[in-house]
Formats: C-alpha cells, sequence, structure tokens
C-alpha cells in the first residue's frame, strides 16, 4: 500500500473527503517527525512507538576499492510494534 492508497482508505472508512483525509495523514506525519526531531517519542497505544535511536561512528569499507572509510554518528528513527499490532499481523 502506498500513500495514495492509504488516503483513499482513510477516506472510505472515515466518511472523509480525499483532501480532509490528506490533510490528517500529512498532520500526523509531521507531528511525528516534529516531535522525533526534538528527541521525542510518539506512543500510539496498541500500533506501537515510535523513537529516535543512535547509531556510533564506525569504520566501513568502500566495496569497489576494499578502502576504509569513516562513517559519521547519526540519529535513526525506529518504531517498536506494540501487541495490538503483533497480533494483527500473526
Amino acid at each position: 500500500m502506498n500513500k495514495t492508497e492509504l488516503i483513499e482508505h482513510i477516506a472510505k472508512t472515515a466518511d472523509i473527503s480525499k483532501a480532509a483525509a490528506t490533510r490528517s495523514l500529512d498532520a500526523m506525519i509531521g507531528a511525528v517527525k516534529v516531535t522525533l526531531k526534538k528527541n521525542g517519542t510518539v506512543t500510539l497505544v496498541g500500533f506501537g512507538t515510535f523513537s529516535v535511536g543512535k547509531r556510533a561512528a564506525r569504520v566501513g569499507r568502500n566495496p569497489r576499492t576494499g578502502e576504509a572509510i569513516k562513517i559519521k554518528a547519526a540519529k535513526v528513527p525506529k518504531f517498536k510494534p506494540g501487541k495490538g499490532l503483533k497480533d494483527a499481523v500473526n
């Protein structure tokens, strides 16, 4: 399912227009981005938790030359599924 299909599903399920569904989805994604940018977490009970993890700096290899390269430390978004989502998938 891509974003367009998700918007259509939201519009049909919630009985709202596609424009309203688009605004709602964009607002939700925006809220998650802003919260994660501030190193916060977003918990949706029964669905899961979005959080920020840290990846340490490390040495990697260029696959073409085999030369060692330095990879900078980075913050990465993480998602931990909740029990409700796990149960729905299984």
